[in-house]
């Protein structure tokens, strides 16, 4: 949606209206109810919705200046700057402030129910979910299915499409690892060039800055200009800005300022998308960092959950959380709201997802319990056995056990060849490599 089609607002506040405001309010008392950073839904409108909730029997543009007023007092801003050289800023309402301890506690909450053996392997496929949905969101056009069998069997891609989905997979994993690392121009750099590896779109250089000024962020409808990065030979400046920022302490302890950690690793994610400092890459990259940022802060639950499958269904909210922020004076607080949604929307689905697995589950236990191989079997094998009665024939591969269930393949190749042993597979040796078969009378086996 172009910024055309935003209605922007006639009047903003600024210290030089202070007077202006204080007189008014004065004179106009009833007035002092929009004096809060959101509206009495505990939601923080622009002026383009904001104007909508105002009853007809007060003025709407003096309504909004008092809100503006209220969220000026009230605003935090950070060390960052927009292209005009105004501090990025924003705001903490209780709603706001709500949403983040929710996701804290329902991280808190996920990471316990996964110390068990059996959660961690019901979750352990999800790794693959955010680098396929990361993809298509950027215009992969394969299907899930297909892109879960091409990184579970590890075959190579068959199109740049399937290459960008490997591309965030290994990306996710290396991400993973460096959690520890401070973030760096040459950390950004090591995840775009993993990112964008053997792809051709916007002749991008993996692993390169831009180093022009012809991409920018425009309507597909119109071609209308939505947002002009900064300038190419200011990236490095800027995004070691970005970096001192993401690695400074922002506890609240001694004297520094306070910035909540899920608040943090959301700005990084947005930064990234503004200063834009790739030919191509640059979301994928951005949302790298998001996941950086939080598993670097303990999120260790964050592994497990896809941003990105719900940002893919809907666009051009997410687009609009930029453009807000950019057209009310560079407030992020639009982004932290519609990303904290994102991400709370993305837990509600990851538990119910994990609630339906583990029923399957523990069907497949409830036909094991009075079976002489009950006791002998573990949860990964227990597993093995529903995929197998569920489909007789099927192939199992020692990289696909491995990959699925995040073991070595030694590990995997030890398990099927238990089934095996315990006639609920079969083996079928190709060349030198061994594939296992599902067998079609497991139920009289077991």
């Amino acid at each position: 949606m172009a910024k055309s089609r935003i209605e922007k607002s006639p009047i903003n506040f600024s210290p030089d209206n202070l007077a202006v405001v204080l007189h008014m309010m004065q004179s106009e008392p009833e007035l002092m109810v929009y004096f809060r950073e959101t509206d009495d839904k505990g939601r923080y409108l622009y002026w383009d919705k904001f104007k909508w909730h105002v009853p007809a029997h007060h003025d709407v543009q003096k309504a909004w200046l008092v809100t503006k007023w209220c969220r000026f007092t009230k605003r935090k801003p950070i060390e960052l700057l927009d292209n005009e050289g105004n501090e990025f800023h924003y705001c903490k309402p209780d709603s706001l402030q709500a949403k983040f301890f929710k996701i804290a506690k329902l991280s808190g909450e996920g990471m316990t129910s996964n110390s068990s053996m059996k959660q961690k392997f019901l979750m352990a496929s999800l790794v693959m979910e955010e680098a396929i949905s990361s993809a298509q969101l950027e215009g992969a056009s394969t299907t899930r299915r297909v892109a879960k069998k091409m990184l579970v069997e590890e075959r190579k891609p068959r199109s740049e499409d399937e290459q960008m989905i490997l591309n965030n997979y290994l990306l996710m994993n290396e991400v993973k690892q460096l959690t520890d690392v401070p973030l760096s121009l040459e950390l950004i750099l090591h995840f775009h060039k993993i990112a964008t590896h053997n792809t051709s779109e916007n002749a991008v250089v993996p692993g390169a800055f831009r180093r022009d000024n012809e991409i920018v962020i425009a309507d597909g409808a119109d071609g209308e200009i939505l947002h002009q990065p900064p300038h190419f030979e200011q990236i490095e400046e800027r995004l070691q800005k970005l970096c001192d920022f993401a690695n400074s302490v922002h506890s609240g302890e001694g004297g520094e300022a306070f910035i909540d950690p899920i608040a943090k690793a959301i700005i990084l994610h947005f930064m990234i998308g503004y200063e834009h400092p790739f030919a191509d890459g640059n979301g994928r990259t951005a949302r790298a960092i998001f996941y950086w940022s939080m598993l670097s802060n303990g999120f260790e639950f964050f592994e497990y959950l896809s941003i990105s499958k719900l940002l893919k269904t809907a666009p051009v909210k997410y687009g609009m959380a930029y453009l807000y922020t950019e057209i009310d004076e560079s407030d992020l607080t639009y982004f932290l709201y519609y990303q904290a949604d994102i991400i709370l929307r993305s837990m509600d689905e990851l538990f119910s997802y994990l609630e339906e697995r583990s029923l399957e589950f523990e069907e497949v236990v409830g036909l094991l319990e009075n079976s002489k191989l009950s006791d002998k079997l573990n949860f990964i094998q227990k597993n093995i056995v529903k995929k197998a009665m569920n489909n007789p024939g099927r192939l199992f591969t020692v990289k696909e056990i491995a990959n699925h269930y995040d073991v070595s393949e030694n590990t995997a190749r030890k398990y099927l060849k238990e089934l095996v042993g315990y006639k609920i597979l079969g083996a079928l040796k190709e060349g030198r490599t061994v594939n296992y078969i599902a067998k079609a009378n497991i139920k009289e086996v077991l």
